[in-house]
């Protein structure tokens, strides 16, 4: 029976993740050119989420001041969901919601972007940060659940929005991970060119 559980779990995964393809990737190009435009003209990437989301936003800043596969420059990327004395002060001094906001507004300029993931695209601080992005001319990539949320009404012609078809948000996660490696690699492809191959001591980020 858990066996069984288990074995499903993976084929869900899978699943998800092949329907998504045709749909997604022309959209996750976009945002791969957008968090481009934005680091090799000066600029940062931004990126929030809440619980297993916050993971991910730090998981994409490893990969970009670190590498992804390979190595490279230094690339500017911070996760607003790291520093933990920021997050508890900014929430007991003013609101929740403003945990993420009062970040972009201090770091943020015209040319970052601000990367939002929210599985359900309600979260009331990452709709708050969207909102801070635009105030100062930032572009937002935004990954969701395939609704989007209110996070959906709050999107500019000029911003991104990855939205993964999906009922699951254990299972959407898992394409939201797969999206923020799809960018690395976009990145570093455009950066660096094209591998010949990867090497067995090449170092993915996890």
């Amino acid at each position: 029976m858990l066996l069984q559980r288990i074995q499903q779990q993976f084929i869900d995964s899978a699943d998800l993740k092949y329907q998504c393809a045709p749909i997604l990737a022309p959209v996750v190009e976009a945002a791969t050119n957008a968090v481009l435009a934005c680091v090799t003209g000066g600029g940062k990437v931004l990126a929030c989420g809440n619980g297993p989301s916050a993971a991910l936003a730090q998981v994409f800043a490893a990969g970009f001041v670190g590498r992804y596969e390979r190595e490279r420059p230094e690339l500017a990327a911070f996760s607003l969901a790291a520093d933990a004395a920021v997050l508890t002060g900014v929430a007991s001094d003013f609101d929740t919601r403003a945990v993420f906001a009062r970040q972009v507004r201090a770091l943020g300029q015209a040319g970052d972007v601000l990367l939002a993931l929210s599985t359900s695209g309600n979260a009331a601080n990452i709709l708050s940060a969207v909102e801070a992005a635009h105030e100062r001319d930032m572009v937002v990539v935004a990954l969701t659940d395939g609704r989007g949320g209110r996070l959906a009404s709050l999107l500019r012609d000029t911003d991104v929005h990855v939205s993964v078809p999906g009922e699951v948000p254990a299972r959407i996660l898992e394409v939201h991970h797969l999206v923020l490696h799809c960018i690395c690699d976009g990145v570093d492809a455009q950066l660096l060119g094209l591998p010949e191959s990867l090497t067995n001591d090449t170092e993915i980020l996890s």
